[in-house]
């Protein structure tokens, strides 16, 4: 299965992607905040990147932002996992490079279906 980075500053939520990412079979790799994903991801180039939006420092958006627009990086499709739920945070979201967006709490097969369109598409 995939290699896919979680990028949550709450330890809970990433248990809770960990544990339906990792019994869907995927190995899951993790950061707690966006300027630690960033290295982490151009060093071990994951399949995919789940990624939060309110965390400390560089939030979510700027992170997506960041990570699309570098030419190593811009293949790897980025999913956000957000609390926010306005339709302006999904569109710009979606503006930054992230090819999925979804609110939180997020549903299981939600989560997996999404991962596995921006994985096979």
């Amino acid at each position: 299965m995939a290699r896919i980075m979680v990028v949550d500053d709450s330890p809970t939520d990433v248990a809770n992607l960990r544990n339906m990412l990792s019994k869907a079979g995927h190995t899951v790799l993790e950061a707690g905040g966006a300027e630690e994903a960033i290295e982490r991801i151009r060093a071990e180039m994951p399949d995919c990147v789940v990624m939060d939006v309110v965390m400390p420092g560089v939030n979510g958006f700027q992170a997506t932002r960041t990570l699309s627009k570098d030419p190593a990086t811009a293949n790897i499709p980025i999913v956000v996992v957000s609390a926010k739920s306005q339709e302006t945070d999904r569109v710009w979201a979606l503006r930054q490079g992230a090819r999925e967006y979804l609110v939180k709490p997020v549903k299981e097969a939600d989560l997996l279906s999404r991962i596995n369109t921006v994985l096979n598409g």
